[in-house]
């Protein structure tokens, strides 16, 4: 199995090569990293979350994705707002002018992996799901 991480690697690497420009220069522009990166796609659906809600999803600390969420405010990429119905709760969101540039990335970066999907049966999706979350979990600092 180890054989194929330095493969995994390299398509890891291309990432930033592969963002659309206006990404791309955000990203470089305000040194933000994959982490940052990691919290795009839970919003690209148009949904709001609090950050204890983008927190618990990408397994991270509440400090570290308010951390995450204000270097990407800071950069322009999200908006926060104060939720209406509780005061003491913000709520983030993907700026509109970054909407295309995020999906057109995410469905680029995505591409590969859907194929692999579709090519396993249902317990072997299941497998691999297992297993990927459990070294995303090792993984972490």
């Amino acid at each position: 199995m180890l054989l194929h991480v330095p493969l995994l690697a390299a398509y890891f690497q291309r990432a930033r090569g592969e963002m659309p420009p206006q990404l791309r220069r955000t990203f470089d522009t305000h040194r933000l990293t994959a982490r940052h990166g990691a919290v795009l796609p839970q919003l690209v659906g148009g949904q709001q979350f609090s950050i204890t809600e983008l927190a618990a999803r990408l397994g991270v600390s509440l400090s570290t994705a308010s951390e995450l969420v204000g270097s990407l405010g800071e950069a322009g990429l999200v908006e926060r707002a104060e939720d209406p119905a509780n005061r003491r709760r913000t709520l983030v969101s993907l700026r509109e002018e970054y909407r295309p540039a995020v999906e057109a990335f995410l469905a680029l970066r995505s591409a590969p992996l859907l194929r692999a999907l579709a090519t396993l049966s249902d317990d072997e999706r299941a497998g691999f799901r297992a297993g990927l979350a459990a070294w995303s979990r090792e993984a972490q600092p």
